[in-house]
């Protein structure tokens, strides 16, 4: 059971358990004082020998700070609520448009619609997450944790660590977009799915047969010192660190195209505009995420917890304000048809009026992609270019 101080472990009934007091933020620990609790029937029993400023001797100074604590926590919570609850709302509307509108469809948006999914089930992860671990039915009890409460930190870790995968795919596909001259779009992209979604899954498959034979206590919900930790946090710490080295790699690309000898100034446009779309989008691949990656987790504890969870839960929205609303593709097929549905709802005559199917399906976006395999390299970037500076 976690109190928001300290994590008490399962307990057979009719014993007590007796746990130093906790450390709070920018104090010592103070010595000497314990606080207890004993497993009853009911559950667990009020704190020994009192509250925590009580029983950890604490003044009404350190009991004010305890108290602002509290409130910090709870405006973290409604914080990432509100971000998830939004970027939520807005991917499952972005996924909808990517899906419906079949001219939409190609690999750079499958890819887009992955990197959604990635988010929409991050956010539904830590909505169940908290509706399991922060139920006050089961907030007195002191048995072993359910099954179910399990199941619902494997699926958050799952989660989380195929949304840091798939961020890290979109930066390998524009990497691979500028830097290789011809490859397969479909072979490449089977691999995108064995990288965002297959990866993850290994890692945390083994993270959970380890938790089961070595730690299996509590909920698996705290992070404590133990290695197990990194079967989960050096992939992603891995992939973070990837993402960051694309990154210069890309911008590097870029600049050396920028200024080449052979050029004219006619040519730079494409790449100009296309160096604005890549600094937009790049950090959203998780680039910001080593501001505190390789720091220790106790530094700057409470800006950590703001930045990678308050304002973390506001990524998807922004991923699909970039990469579906603001598109230039998207929107001049929401354009086409909303015109397309005016003409029939005036004339009554839609089949006259529809959009011929056979030869323009696809023509900005899959005809695009599939020229890639065809054309000579420089046009290939051309068209490759085109895809992202639709942004801009």
């Amino acid at each position: 059971m976690w109190d928001n101080f300290t994590c008490w472990p399962a307990t057979p009934r009719g014993q007590v358990v007796t746990l130093p007091c906790p450390l709070i933020y920018n104090f010592s620990p103070v010595q000497g004082h314990n606080v207890s609790r004993s497993c009853t029937d009911e559950g667990w029993t009020d704190l020994e020998p009192g509250p925590y400023p009580v029983a950890c001797g604490l003044d009404d100074k350190e009991l004010g700070f305890d108290e602002q604590q509290t409130m910090f926590y709870i405006s973290v919570k409604t914080g990432y609520t509100i971000g998830y609850s939004l970027s939520l709302a807005t991917l499952l509307v972005a996924t909808a448009i990517l899906s419906l509108f079949r001219k939409l469809h190609c690999t750079r948006n499958y890819i887009h619609m992955h990197l959604f999914m990635s988010f929409i089930l991050r956010a539904a992860s830590v909505f169940i997450k908290d509706a399991i671990l922060f139920n006050d039915r089961d907030l007195d009890s002191c048995s072993e944790a359910s099954v179910g409460c399990k199941a619902a930190v494997v699926l958050f870790q799952y989660c989380v660590m195929a949304n840091f995968f798939w961020l890290l795919v979109e930066g390998l596909y524009l990497h691979t977009l500028l830097a290789v001259s011809f490859f397969s779009e479909r072979k490449y992209f089977w691999g995108y799915i064995l990288i965002g979604w297959g990866v993850p899954s290994t890692f945390t498959t083994v993270w959970t047969i380890t938790k089961i034979h070595l730690e299996d206590y509590g909920c698996w919900e705290t992070i404590d010192s133990s290695l197990l930790w990194w079967i989960l946090k050096a992939p992603i710490l891995t992939s973070i660190l990837m993402n960051f080295i694309l990154f210069v790699r890309i911008i590097r690309i870029l600049v050396q195209k920028l200024r080449p000898p052979d050029v004219g100034k006619s040519d730079s446009r494409p790449y100009s505009r296309l160096t604005k779309s890549t600094l937009l989008l790049i950090p959203l691949f998780g680039v910001h995420y080593t501001m505190f990656a390789f720091f220790p987790d106790d530094f700057q504890a409470e800006v950590k917890m703001v930045f990678e969870l308050v304002v973390g839960s506001f990524q998807g929205f922004v991923v699909a304000i970039l990469y579906c609303f603001l598109n230039g593709e998207v929107q001049a097929e929401l354009r086409r048809k909303w015109r397309r549905w005016n003409l029939k709802g005036i004339l009554g005559r839609g089949p006259k009026y529809q959009h011929p199917s056979g030869g323009s399906l696809g023509a900005t976006c899959s005809t695009q992609v599939s020229m890639l395999t065809r054309v000579s390299p420089s046009a290939r970037r051309s068209s490759g270019f085109q895809a992202e500076d639709s942004l801009v």
